[in-house]
């Protein structure tokens, strides 16, 4: 018997009726179908790929069946206006100070009721930076679900294409961590500013050199993305099936 898909944004509209936090446009849910990334505001500096979600909403249209609107949306971490998005970005270059009570709760209610972030060290920082910064506001957030490596056969490296590793602007670590809940990874959290390698200029040439692998490095960065949006938009992937016929026949 076939059953209808579960999809992150039909999850999260669905507990509009449990939540009087959520907001009466998510009836809507983000311009219906379209895949629009919506940009985590915090105190510290937030805005610097902002470039690089709209390349990255741009080459999901262009290489697999998703609708698009190639655009960058910023949020307050405590705004209800969250639910009308699956997927939450969240980066920095650099330290932030705490979030408060309303923005971690808003957060958790965000994650627990389906969404997903990426979070994403602009900085490449690795136990200071934003690297630290994001550590203790996760643990606020998702006292029970520790970050933890990603393992190389997770959903996400074959979502959409074939991959076994996590590059990004820079090849600090090879994989990604992730804050799990049950068998979903709510959160997965990139020290190698995976976004940094998509971030274009006004000019539309790329704003940053990709190191240690040049070109194909940034190739590579671009197809986890196209992933990641892929696994923030479906719930139920199986890992026997997560190449859909829909998709095949427009990959690159």
């Amino acid at each position: 018997m076939s059953a209808r898909r579960l999809t992150r944004r039909n999850l999260l509209l669905g507990t509009a009726a449990l939540a009087p936090l959520l907001s009466r446009r998510a009836q809507a849910f983000g311009e219906k179908s379209r895949f629009i990334p919506a940009v985590a505001k915090h105190g510290g500096r937030w805005d610097g790929r902002l470039s690089g979600l709209r390349r990255i909403a741009w080459e999901l249209q262009r290489r697999t069946s998703v609708e698009v609107v190639p655009d960058a949306r910023p949020f307050a971490l405590s705004s209800p206006d969250l639910f009308e998005y699956p997927f939450l970005y969240f980066g920095g270059d650099g330290a932030f100070p705490p979030l408060s009570e309303a923005e971690v709760g808003n957060l958790r209610r965000y994650l627990t009721y389906g969404g997903f972030m990426l979070a994403d060290a602009n900085d490449g920082s690795d136990g200071d930076g934003f690297d630290a910064s994001f550590r203790r506001e996760m643990a606020r957030v998702l006292p029970q679900s520790p970050l933890t490596e990603v393992a190389s056969g997770h959903v996400v490296f074959k979502s959409f294409f074939l991959l076994d590793a996590a590059p990004g602007r820079l090849l600090n670590k090879p994989q990604m961590l992730a804050a799990n809940l049950g068998k979903r990874s709510a959160v997965l959290y990139s020290q190698n500013d995976v976004a940094g390698a998509w971030s274009r200029n006004e000019t539309g040439d790329f704003e940053f050199d990709v190191s240690p692998g040049g070109e194909p490095q940034r190739e590579l960065a671009v197809r986890l993305g196209i992933n990641v949006c892929m696994y923030a938009l479906c719930l139920d992937y199986k890992d026997d099936a997560v190449h859909l016929p829909l998709i095949l026949n427009k990959r690159r």
